[in-house]
């Protein structure tokens, strides 16, 4: 059974590695902006965040699974892709880029609580049969530790690990010490949930042990 993720990201790579399942990766041609300018257009609204990440989650997916759906290749499996958005209060974090605003961004988290969502859709796709597909957000709760100093701060922007990350923090690398409680299933903060995965791949009719491909 093949597993491709539809996503470039590391930490989506990392977390199915970790899971023993060595995926196949395909870059999903998708313009996200694009696509939720779009849509909010037509809907005359400002998609909130589970909607939003739901929503770059199955655009995703679809792109990479019709590709494989239609390359002659005969993949036979599943197809999984993720988007995640931080929010914090009524703000949306997204990647901040500058060490100027990754700090400003640490000084304001420091002793709040803030919740990452994350998207996931899964397609099943196999030869001669149209791809099907199971979606869901899920969820989880973050929680800065409050003493985080000033110096603790700059080392951590100067590492440059904040820089390029929804919310300007990692859970399982260096920022992990900065925060105090994670409520919800933990991989959802890394950049994808494991066991909504696993319970929209068994929605799809597959079983999760049968993807584990790692020795």
């Amino acid at each position: 059974m093949r597993v491709c993720l539809a996503s470039t990201s590391p930490a989506r790579l990392m977390l199915l590695r970790q899971a023993g399942i060595e995926p196949e990766a395909r870059a999903p041609r998708v313009d996200e902006e694009a696509v939720i300018a779009e849509v909010e257009a037509a809907e005359g609204r400002t998609l909130p965040a589970p909607e939003h990440v739901l929503l770059l989650a199955r655009r995703k997916a679809e792109d990479v699974a019709l590709r494989l759906a239609s390359d002659g290749s005969g993949f036979d499996g599943f197809v999984i892709g993720g988007d995640s958005m931080f929010a914090l209060g009524d703000e949306i974090l997204g990647k901040p880029y500058t060490a100027e605003a990754a700090t400003a961004r640490w000084r304001d988290m420091r002793g709040r609580t803030g919740v990452l969502h994350s998207g996931h859709s899964v397609f099943r796709v196999a030869p001669g049969h149209e791809p099907r597909e199971a979606f869901a957000v899920a969820e989880a709760s973050v929680t800065f530790a409050a003493d985080v100093d000033d110096d603790e701060i700059a080392a951590y922007v100067a590492s440059g690990e904040p820089l390029l990350v929804a919310g300007a923090f990692t859970v399982d690398s260096l920022g992990g010490a900065f925060i105090e409680r994670v409520e919800g299933d933990p991989s959802t903060v890394v950049g994808m949930s494991l066991s909504t995965v696993r319970r929209l791949v068994r929605d799809l009719g597959g079983s999760w042990t049968d993807l584990w491909n790692r020795s």
